[in-house]
């Protein structure tokens, strides 16, 4: 990763991206079966999880240095 602002900006409208993809139909059809990870449904834990991963990516991109 680069301190560029250009790069800084299209990494983040990427992260932004995989957001509108992983928080969309299809993708959220897949977990949302009867199953559960440690007692907590499937479909909430990958939301949780997903948003936590997308935060932590926008995290990683603000505050890197280069």
């Amino acid at each position: 990763m680069s301190s560029h602002p250009e790069r800084k900006g299209q990494r983040m409208v990427a992260i932004c991206m995989l957001g509108a993809l992983l928080f969309n139909f299809p993708v959220l059809a897949l977990f949302n079966v009867s199953g559960t990870l440690f007692g907590i449904p499937l479909l909430y834990a990958f939301l949780f999880s997903a948003w936590a991963a997308v935060i932590a990516l926008m995290a990683i991109v603000v505050d890197f240095d280069g």
